[in-house]
């Protein structure tokens, strides 16, 4: 009788995915066009300034006014799509492209409760997820719980896709630091949409892998309690580049070529240290514990080809009394076979928070 060691199995599938994805001719690598130049050193420079020295410094964000249209309508439930301008600063603005300067939502919400006795989780993208519709699939069965869904379009993704961008392979590597910062901006602007605009009892933020560490900073950032939920998420985007399935699809010798033009000798290594240290930016064991850490859940993966288990573990170190599920499989697998856990994650990060006063 053959034994199967299902734990390898899941993480072997995970590489075969990334050699499919990432290592053959048919697909383009990350970060072709290298590092992005001046805009580079603009976002390292905004990034800290992420971190507010006093209370309340970076709050309220900017109130958005999102323009909605109808999708479907029941008597028990609604689907709208809104368009908003992305909040984010001029210079900021300026430094993403002309087609991610319009952002998209769709909003899924049960007609059962008023908005004050209802949660709304915001559901931010993971690598690769250009439409809402798996987001919408994951959030959908929630509607029973008096649980609305919010779905972000991300920038660079979708319909705010550049139109030389082929697929979720972003061109420099300044754009994944646009990417995460404007995606912190337009999801702290949605919860403040949500709470002040339209009254919500209580509010979370979920986001598998590259959406986990956004919704991770996110739920950090936020001045009121929040349920946060990153799900098969990583500590930094370093993990996912440097030492994950994604190292394989990265341009290295574009990264190199593009230092070597600008009069700076580097080794493959010294080019993988200096994206280290780029990508330490995005290290969110840097950022503040979030007001209600006991509301902060982390879902991994046991056997997770991307995202090696110390980076999970590191999180949570990070933030006392938050907590980790353990879901079996690989990156891939537990994508596709664990949503009810990640569902069952929600509802209870919600369950923990308490309800929001009535605003007499």
């Amino acid at each position: 009788m053959v034994t199967v060691n299902l734990g390898m199995l899941h993480y072997v599938l995970d590489h075969i995915y990334g050699a499919f994805m990432h290592r053959t001719k048919m697909s383009t690598p990350f970060f072709s066009r290298g590092w992005g130049g001046t805009k580079l050193e603009m976002l390292e420079r905004m990034i800290n300034q992420l971190f507010p020295e006093v209370a309340g410094q970076n709050w309220p964000p900017k109130l958005i006014e999102p323009v909605w249209r109808t999708v479907w309508e029941t008597k028990n439930a609604s689907l709208r799509e809104g368009v908003f301008r992305t909040p984010c600063e001029e210079q900021l603005l300026g430094a993403l492209p002309p087609e991610s300067h319009t952002a998209r939502v769709a909003f899924l919400m049960p007609k059962s409760v008023s908005p004050n006795r209802m949660a709304c989780v915001i559901h931010l993208a993971g690598t690769g997820d250009h439409t809402f519709e798996r987001r919408l699939r994951l959030g959908g069965p929630l509607m029973k719980e008096n649980i609305a869904t919010m779905v972000l379009e991300s920038p660079f993704y979708g319909q705010r896709r550049p139109v030389l961008q082929r697929g979720a392979k972003l061109l420099c590597v300044s754009d994944l630091l646009l990417l995460g910062r404007a995606t912190i901006e337009e999801a702290r602007s949605l919860l403040h949409w949500l709470d002040y605009a339209e009254g919500f009892g209580k509010m979370g933020i979920c986001g598998l892998s590259m959406g986990g560490v956004h919704a991770a900073m996110v739920g950090s950032l936020h001045p009121t309690p929040v349920a946060t939920l990153p799900f098969l998420s990583p500590h930094s985007a370093v993990v996912a580049f440097c030492e994950g399935i994604l190292k394989h699809g990265t341009a290295w010798e574009a990264l190199r070529e593009d230092l070597a033009a600008q009069k700076v000798a580097m080794t493959l290594e010294d080019v993988r240290e200096r994206m280290r240290n780029v990508l330490s930016l995005t290290d969110v064991t840097r950022f503040p514990v979030p007001k209600s850490p006991n509301a902060v859940i982390f879902v991994a993966a046991t056997d997770d080809g991307y995202i090696p288990k110390h980076s999970v573990l590191e999180l949570q170190k990070a933030w006392p009394g938050s907590e980790v599920r353990w879901v079996t499989g690989g990156h891939v697998s537990s994508f596709i076979l664990h949503n009810d856990e990640f569902r069952r994650a929600i509802k209870d990060g919600l369950d923990r928070l308490p309800w929001k006063e009535s605003q007499l």
